[in-house]
């Protein structure tokens, strides 16, 4: 039933989705509760304290949620929607032949760049499996396309990822969820500790390949979506810290492209029962 309902959604024309989205994203941010206080402190954090951003910011969340039946459902339809104006990074990326290891944080439409990147080749991404088990199904119909693999975040998916940077292929994660495992390091993000992940990290050290971030920046009356790369520049010393840090300033310099779109309801600065204390440095 519940797919049934996405399909029907994913019917809609991308402008009416957005609308409808931007609408419901609003008026859920105007209730009271720790939603919209999460998603002020964070915006505040990150320096957007105009009250106007944090509530457009809201809207464009209930656009991101909408427009992702579509994305899943009617993908090459939406693909026909997809522009880019740093192709030339992925270019150079590629023709390093090395395999590509790209970063996708909670930005914009996070469900389009993976398949934007499909026309390069096949990629291998990681998923969580959702915590409602009533989406799965349309989570596997939204990944049935050829070339797109997509494998469980743990220690199978870690080995496929690196089967798949050793065959020259790309690979894609988000890079801004906070690890549950306890396998992150405290290091910052908008000026305050976050604790991140360092799987990217290790992955890009190990496999000794090109990082890109990439994100689908969603534009206005539903013309689609225009998609962005960011060249990440490896740090002097490339130790885990330092790659971690780099990653997260990388992220920063893409959300500020169009900060709006990031998801900043996002719990990013909570503390798992893993993680170890906060360095003083960092408080």
């Amino acid at each position: 039933m519940f797919l049934f309902f996405l399909k029907m959604l994913a019917k809609l024309p991308l402008r009416w989705l957005h609308s409808i989205g931007a609408l419901i994203g609003t008026v859920v941010y105007l209730l009271p509760g720790r939603y919209r206080s999460r998603l002020q402190k964070n915006t505040a954090q990150a320096g957007y304290t105009d009250p106007a951003f944090a509530r457009h910011a809201a809207a464009q969340t209930g656009a991101m949620i909408l427009e992702t039946p579509k994305v899943w459902l009617d993908a090459q339809r939406c693909l026909q929607k997809c522009i880019s104006d740093d192709e030339a990074i992925v270019q150079e990326a590629l023709a390093e032949q090395r395999g590509i290891l790209y970063l996708t944080p909670h930005l914009g439409c996070f469900e389009i760049t993976a398949r934007a990147l499909l026309k390069h080749g096949p990629i291998t991404v990681m998923f969580r499996p959702p915590r409602q088990q009533f989406i799965e199904p349309a989570m596997q119909a939204s990944r049935n396309m050829p070339g797109l693999n997509a494998v469980p975040a743990s220690v199978r998916g870690i080995r496929e990822f690196l089967r798949a940077l050793k065959r020259g292929e790309a690979v894609g994660m988000l890079p801004d969820q906070v690890p549950s495992s306890g396998d992150g390091i405290w290091v910052p993000f908008f000026g305050k500790a976050a604790y991140t992940m360092t799987l990217a990290a290790k992955l890009a050290l190990q496999a000794k390949v090109p990082v890109v971030l990439t994100a689908g920046e969603r534009l206005p009356k539903g013309q689609g979506w225009r998609i962005h790369y960011l060249r990440l520049t490896l740090p002097a010393e490339p130790s885990i810290e330092n790659m971690v840090t780099a990653i997260n300033q990388a992220m920063e310099q893409l959300i500020q492209r169009f900060p709006e779109q990031y998801l900043w309801s996002y719990n990013r600065y909570k503390i798992p029962p893993e993680a170890p204390a906060i360095p003083d440095a960092l408080k």
